[in-house]
C-alpha cells in the first residue's frame, strides 16, 4: 500500500481519519519533508489528480508554522485548516512528518477531532523512532 510507511501504519492512519470524518473524507496524505503518498482518495473524486502544488504549499507552511508561532500568546500550534469552495484541507503535523486531509463539510469540532486523532497517532510513531 505506502512506501512512506509501512502498511500497518498506512491503514491505521487511513482508518483513523475516515473514522473521524466519516463519508466526508476526499483523500488522506501523508508527507515528509522530502516526500508524499496519497493513502486514501474516495471513489468519486479525479483520481489522476497532481498533487505535487498542493503538497509543496503545505511543506513551505510545515516549518513557517512551528518556527513562526512557537512562543505566541495563541499558545500550542494544532493544526492549519484551509477552506474551499468544494472542501477544507487539513493540515496536522508531526516533528518531521505530517498529514494531510481534504472533506467535504464538516462542524469545527469535528476538525478538532480528527487533528486530536492524527496528531496522536504521529506521536505515537516519533516516539518509536
Amino acid at each position: 500500500m505506502s512506501q512512506l510507511l509501512p502498511d500497518e501504519a498506512a491503514e491505521r492512519l487511513v482508518s483513523t481519519c475516515r473514522t473521524t470524518v466519516g463519508d466526508n473524507a476526499r483523500s488522506v496524505t501523508f508527507f515528509s519533508r522530502t516526500d508524499h503518498e496519497q493513502l486514501y482518495l474516495r471513489d468519486d473524486l479525479e483520481q489522476d489528480a497532481d498533487l505535487m502544488a498542493f503538497i509543496g504549499t503545505e511543506r513551505q507552511d510545515f516549518a513557517m508554522a512551528s518556527d513562526g508561532y512557537s512562543g505566541t500568546e495563541l499558545g500550542e500550534y494544532r493544526y492549519t485548516l484551509r477552506v474551499f469552495e468544494n472542501g477544507y484541507a487539513v493540515r496536522i503535523d508531526g516533528r518531521d512528518k505530517g498529514v494531510l486531509v481534504t472533506s467535504d463539510g464538516m462542524a469545527l469540532r469535528d476538525f478538532n477531532h480528527l487533528a486530536s486523532a492524527v496528531a496522536a497517532t504521529l506521536e505515537e510513531w516519533e516516539g518509536e523512532d
